[in-house]
C-alpha cells in the first residue's frame, strides 16, 4: 500500500509540475535567510501540545521516513492506516523541508519547489491535524465510526499513513479526528493488498421501532463479526437478535452467524439490514418493549430460499425454475455460494408488457453502469441467451484451474434467467457482482470503471467455467518456416481448440495472422492468433497548428521557429516528421524534442510513439537538429544565466537567474573535460556572434528573428579575447583555445535548482548521459553575442480572442479498422525477440483478419492514456447498423459462410474520464425493435437515434447467406 501511494504521490508531483512558481527566486532569497534550529525548538507549539517542540523538522522528517519504509517491508492483512488531509499533509511536508518520496527515495524530487514557495527555513510549523474537512457529515454512525466524503481522491484530498506514522504525528500535534482503515486483500488467484477507504455502510433497521441507525465495518469482516458489533451497540445478548438482509426493504435472506464474509454475502454498501430481537419472558428488559411497555412479538422467521437452479425445468411466476437437477451440488462451496441467489423478488410484476422477457432493467449499485452496459449488451446477444436459457449442467469445469469453479458461469446464468423472467422490471445483480469482485478484484469498489474491461473479463472467465477441456494438453508451437498460410492457420487453430472449447469459443472468438519483420535482419514471423473482440483506434481528420522553435545542435545556424500542422491526435513522431520537412533536415540529421520551462529542459521527448495531447497549447517545445551519429551518446545541456534589466534600465544585483533556451548538443564517449565543454560552447554560441558591418541592418533584420548576412569570418577572427581561429560552421572559434585559461564562466549542476559549482581547469566530468551545465554571461558575452536568440520562445499555439467552433469531426468504421489492419512498428516498451539475430528489435507488425466469429464485437479506442495525460476522443464514428461487409478484408480461405453483419447492441459511454455514465442499446430480435437500458429504466428506442458520438463497444451478429433479415429506417444510409 506504500508503494501505492508513493507511485501516486509521485505522478502527483510530476502532474502539478506547472503550478510552481519559480519567479521570484525562492531558492536565491531563501539562501540569504537563516533560522536556527535552537530558536525553533524555543518557538511556541500553540495546539501541538508543548512549548518546546519535540523534534526539529529534519528529525521529524527521517522519523516519518523511517517508520514508512518499516510498514512496507510488513504487509499483512488487518493492519491499520490512517487517513490524514491532503491540505494538512502539504502543510507539514513544507515544515520538513522535502517530500516523503524523496526522503524513501534518496534524492531530490525536480518539483520540490511548493506553490507558495516555501521552504523549511520559512515555513510555520503546522497547527494540529485537521480532517474535518474531508468527513461525511450528515449521518450519525453507531460507535461513532467516522466516514469520508464519498468522492475523494486519494493523494489530491487525502494520504494514507500507517499506523506508527499516524500515531507519531498525534503525538506531536494532535487534532484529528482519527480515521482508521484496515489494509485488505483482495483477488482470489492473484492477490493485491488495499487500504479500505470506504468500509461497507449498512443501514441497521431495528425492528422494534423501526428506528434507523448507521454501521460501518469491513466488508472482510464476518456475519460473525457484525452480529457482535450490533448485539455490542444495541445492547443484545448473543443469541436474542437475528439480522435480515433487507436489500430494496424485502426480507431476502436471514443471516446465520458464520465466518462468511460480509463480501461474500452480497451486502452492498448503504443498503439496510435489518434486526429482530427475541422475547426473553424470564429475563424481560426494556429492549424487548415497545414505547407502551408491552412485549414486543418476534415476527416469525421465514426459511431460506434456494434458487440453486438453471433453466430447463417448469418455470414458476417469477421465472424461477422448480427442477432442482443441481441438488448434487448442496452443500459444496458451489452450492452454499448460491443459497441467496434469489434477491429482489419485489422487482418482478407480471403486468408489465405482458409476458415478455428481456426487458428487464439492471439496478445501480453504486457506480455499477458499467457493469450494466456490458451485461444489457451480452444478455442481448442471441446464442448467448439461448445457451444459458436451457440447461447447461453438464459443462460446468469446476476444475479448470484458469477458471472460477464455475461460480462465474452460474451467477452470470442466474442473472441473465431473470432478466428474460416474463414480467421482470428491475434486477439488483447483487450475486453476481459478488462473483465478479471476488473473482476480479479490480473491479470492487464503488469507483466507475470501464465496460470493455468487464465485458473482455466476463467473456474469458464464463468460457473458462464452460471449457469442454478438462485436461489440456502440451501444444509446441511451430514457426510457420515459409508454410501456406491456410495449413499454418489450421493448425494454430487445431492446437488453440485442442485446449479452449466452450461456447464462447464457438460464437465470439474469431482469428486473424500476425507478421513481424525484424529491421535489421529481414526475418519474417507468421503467427495466426484468436481473437474475441478488435480494438480499433479512432483516427483522426481533426489537425492541429503547433509552433517549435529549431535549434541547431553543431552551431551551424540561428534558432528559428516554424508553424506545421499536425493531426491532433497523432504522435510525436508526427511532430517532428513535420518539423523535418518544415526546416529541410538532412539525412544524417535527426531531431530531438523538449519541453522548456523555466528557462530549463523540463524533459525530453524521445518516446516518438506518446501522444500529442501531452503537450498543451502553452507549452513551449523546442527541437534541436543533431547529427544521427551521436544518437545514444551523452548530452550536453548548456543553460543560460544573466542580469536582467528591470523598466528603470537599472542592473540590480541581485537579479542574476537562468534566463533564455538552453542549448542542446552530442559530446563523446569519453568522459569530458572542462576544455571539451568550453569548445562545445563557443561552437553553439558561434551563430549569435554580433556583426558589427551594418548596425542599423543587423538591428532591423534582428527584430525579424535571424540574421541577413554571414558571420563576418576576418571580423570574427580575433575578435574578443578568443585569439585567431578559423571560421566554418564546424570549428568557429575553436581552434586556438590556450591564449587564456577560460573563455566562459562555466558551473556544473548537480541537478537541485539553483545549484551549481565551478568547473575546474582541466577537471574530467563523470556524469551520466545528460551533462547540464550553466554558462554566466559577463558584458564580454553580452558584447560579442546577441542573446535575444535565447529569449521569448514562442508557445505552441497562442489562441486568438475568437475561436472559430468546428463541427463535429466525423470517421467511418472502416477508416478505424483500416487503421487497426496497417502496418507499423512496435513500441519501445513491446520489443521483439528476433530469433535470427538473437535480440530484441522494434520489428513492425501487420494484422490480416483470417476468420470471422459469428459474434464480431468491435471496441472503439476512445480512452487513450500516457504517462502524462489521460484523454478521452468523443469522435463521432459513423457505423453500419444493416448489411455490414467484411469480405473484403478478409484474408483467409473461403469456407462459404456470409461475412456480412447486423448491428444487434451498442455500449454507450457519455461524458468524460473524472466519472461519466454507461448505457447500452439492444435489440430484442424477436421485435426488430431497440430499447435503451439505462440501469433500471428501460425505454422504446427509434433505430435512427442509436447512431451516436457516445458509442463505445458495438455488437454485432453474422446474417448467414439466404436469412431474412428486416431493414430497418436507417439501413441504406451510407457511410
Amino acid at each position: 500500500m506504500v508503494r501505492a501511494f508513493l507511485e501516486g504521490y509521485k505522478k502527483w508531483l510530476r502532474d502539478s509540475k506547472k503550478l510552481v512558481n519559480n519567479k521570484d527566486n525562492i531558492f536565491e532569497k531563501t539562501s540569504k535567510m537563516t533560522i536556527s534550529n535552537s530558536s525553533r525548538m524555543m518557538m511556541e507549539n500553540g495546539d501541538g501540545g508543548g512549548s518546546c517542540l519535540p523534534c526539529t523538522p529534519e528529525e521529524e522528517r527521517q522519523i516519518v521516513a523511517d517508520l514508512m519504509i518499516q510498514s512496507e517491508s510488513d504487509l499483512r492483512q488487518g493492519n491499520l492506516y490512517f487517513i490524514i488531509s491532503t491540505r494538512w499533509f502539504e502543510s507539514w511536508k513544507i515544515y520538513v523541508g522535502k517530500d516523503i518520496y524523496d526522503c524513501l527515495m534518496g534524492k531530490q524530487s525536480p518539483h520540490s519547489l511548493h506553490t507558495n514557495g516555501a521552504t523549511s527555513l520559512m515555513a510555520d510549523r503546522p497547527g494540529p491535524i485537521d480532517n474535518s474537512y474531508i468527513v461525511e457529515r450528515g449521518e450519525e454512525c453507531e460507535g461513532n465510526d467516522l466516514g469520508v466524503i464519498r468522492t475523494l481522491e486519494e493523494v489530491r484530498d487525502y494520504v494514507l499513513v500507517p499506523q506508527k506514522v499516524w500515531e507519531k504525528l498525534f503525538e506531536w500535534y494532535k487534532g484529528g479526528p482519527a480515521l482508521p482503515r484496515k489494509l485488505i486483500e483482495n483477488g482470489v488467484y492473484s492477490k493485491s493488498f488495499t487500504v479500505e477507504v470506504y468500509p461497507l455502510c449498512l443501514k441497521l433497521v431495528d425492528s422494534r421501532n423501526q428506528s434507523q441507525s448507521i454501521i460501518r465495518i469491513s466488508k472482510k469482516s464476518s456475519i460473525r463479526d457484525l452480529y457482535e458489533k450490533v448485539c455490542t451497540l444495541k445492547g443484545i445478548k448473543q443469541g436474542m437478535a437475528h439480522i435480515w438482509d433487507y436489500f430494496n426493504k424485502q426480507k431476502e435472506l436471514e443471516l446465520v452467524i458464520s465466518d462468511q464474509s460480509l463480501e461474500d454475502a452480497n451486502l452492498q454498501m448503504d443498503q439496510e439490514i435489518l434486526m429482530e430481537v427475541e422475547v426473553d419472558k424470564y429475563h424481560s428488559s426494556r429492549f424487548d418493549m415497545d414505547s407502551t411497555g408491552n412485549e414486543l412479538a418476534l415476527v416469525p422467521l421465514e426459511p431460506a430460499r434456494s434458487s440453486l437452479t438453471i433453466a430447463g425445468g417448469p418455470a414458476m411466476s417469477n421465472g424461477h425454475s422448480t427442477d432442482y437437477k443441481f441438488n448434487l451440488y448442496q452443500g459444496s462451496a458451489l452450492g452454499s455460494s448460491f443459497t441467496d441467489m434469489d434477491e429482489g423478488q419485489g422487482t418482478y410484476s407480471s403486468g408489465r408488457k405482458g409476458e415478455k422477457g428481456g426487458l428487464a432493467g439492471l439496478q445501480n449499485l453504486g457506480n455499477t453502469c458499467f457493469m450494466n452496459s456490458a451485461l444489457q449488451c451480452l444478455a442481448h446477444t442471441p446464442p448467448i441467451v439461448e445457451y444459458f436459457l436451457q440447461d447447461y449442467s453438464d459443462e460446468i469445469n469446476m476444475d479448470n484451474p484458469l477458471g472460477m469453479h464455475g461460480e462465474l458461469a452460474l451467477a452470470f446464468g442466474e442473472l441473465l434467467r431473470k432478466l428474460w423472467s416474463s414480467g421482470a422490471t428491475t434486477v439488483p445483480p447483487r450475486a453476481f457482482k459478488g462473483k465478479l469482485v471476488r473473482f476480479a478484484p479490480q473491479f470492487s469498489g464503488y469507483n466507475q470503471h470501464d465496460s470493455q474491461e468487464l465485458l473482455a473479463f466476463l467473456l474469458d472467465g464464463l468460457h473458462e467455467d464452460l471449457n469442454r477441456v478438462k485436461q489440456k494438453p502440451y501444444m509446441e508451437i511451430k514457426d510457420s518456416d515459409g508454410r501456406p498460410d491456410e495449413v499454418v492457420a489450421q493448425e494454430c487453430w487445431n492446437n488453440h481448440k485442442a485446449r479452449n472449447d466452450s461456447l464462447i469459443v464457438d460464437v465470439c472468438q474469431g482469428q486473424y495472422k500476425s507478421t513481424l519483420v525484424c529491421p535489421d535482419c529481414g526475418k519474417i514471423s507468421i503467427t495466426f492468433d484468436p481473437f474475441m473482440y478488435l480494438s480499433l483506434p479512432l483516427p483522426s481528420t481533426a489537425t492541429r497548428t503547433m509552433t517549435v522553435t529549431v535549434f541547431y545542435g553543431d552551431g551551424s545556424g540561428l534558432p528559428m521557429p516554424y508553424t506545421v500542422s499536425v493531426l491532433k491526435h497523432g504522435s510525436y513522431k508526427d511532430l517532428s516528421q513535420a518539423l523535418g520537412a518544415a526546416c529541410c533536415l538532412k539525412g544524417d540529421e535527426s531531431l530531438l524534442l523538449a519541453e522548456v520551462y523555466d528557462n530549463q529542459i523540463f524533459r525530453f521527448l524521445e518516446n516518438l510513439f506518446e501522444p500529442l495531447n501531452s503537450i498543451k497549447d502553452d507549452d513551449y517545445i523546442v527541437a534541436y537538429r543533431l547529427n544521427k551519429k551521436g544518437a545514444g551518446k551523452r548530452k550536453l545541456v548548456i543553460m543560460h544565466r544573466w542580469q536582467e534589466k528591470c523598466a528603470s534600465d537599472y542592473l540590480k544585483s541581485g537579479d542574476r537567474k537562468v534566463s533564455g533556451t538552453p542549448l542542446v548538443t552530442y559530446l563523446g564517449e569519453d568522459p569530458p573535460s572542462r576544455a571539451d565543454i568550453e569548445i562545445a560552447v563557443a561552437r553553439l554560441l558561434s551563430p549569435l556572434r554580433r556583426t558589427y558591418s551594418s548596425p542599423a541592418k543587423a538591428h532591423g533584420d534582428k527584430e525579424n528573428g535571424f540574421h541577413s548576412e554571414a558571420i563576418d569570418e576576418h571580423s570574427n577572427s580575433c575578435n574578443s579575447e578568443l585569439g585567431p581561429m578559423k571560421q566554418s560552421p564546424e570549428n568557429s572559434d575553436l581552434e586556438d583555445t590556450s591564449c587564456r585559461e577560460s573563455l566562459f564562466h562555466l558551473f556544473l549542476s548537480d541537478e537541485r535548482p539553483m545549484n551549481f559549482k565551478p568547473i575546474q581547469k582541466d577537471s574530467i566530468l563523470k556524469y551520466g548521459q545528460v551533462l547540464k551545465v550553466l554558462l554566466d554571461w559577463t558584458d564580454k558575452e553580452h558584447e560579442s553575442y546577441d542573446a535575444s536568440y535565447l529569449k521569448d520562445l514562442p508557445v505552441v499555439h497562442k489562441t486568438g480572442f475568437t475561436v472559430k467552433k468546428t463541427r463535429q469531426e466525423s470517421i467511418s468504421l472502416f477508416s478505424c479498422l483500416d487503421a487497426f489492419l496497417t502496418e507499423e512498428p512496435l513500441g519501445p516498451d513491446d520489443m521483439w525477440y528476433c530469433p535470427s539475430c538473437k535480440a530484441h528489435r522494434q520489428a513492425t507488425k501487420k494484422l490480416d483478419l483470417w476468420a470471422l466469429p459469428e459474434i464480431l464485437i468491435f471496441h472503439l479506442k476512445r480512452f487513450s492514456f500516457s504517462r502524462y495525460l489521460k484523454n478521452k476522443l468523443d469522435t463521432f464514428v459513423n457505423f453500419p447498423i444493416h448489411d455490414l461487409d467484411l469480405t473484403k478484408y478478409l484474408k483467409g480461405y473461403k469456407d462459404g459462410r456470409s461475412h456480412v453483419y447486423e448491428l444487434y447492441a451498442i455500449s454507450n459511454h457519455y461524458g468524460g474520464l473524472g466519472g461519466g455514465h454507461y448505457t447500452a442499446y439492444a435489440k430484442l430480435i424477436d421485435e426488430n425493435r431497440w430499447y435503451h437500458f439505462d440501469d433500471s429504466h428501460v425505454s422504446p428506442v427509434g433505430e435512427n437515434e442509436i447512431r451516436t458520438s457516445a458509442a463505445y463497444l458495438l455488437l454485432y451478429r453474422r446474417v448467414e447467406s439466404g436469412a431474412k433479415v428486416e431493414v430497418g429506417e436507417t439501413s441504406q444510409q451510407s457511410l
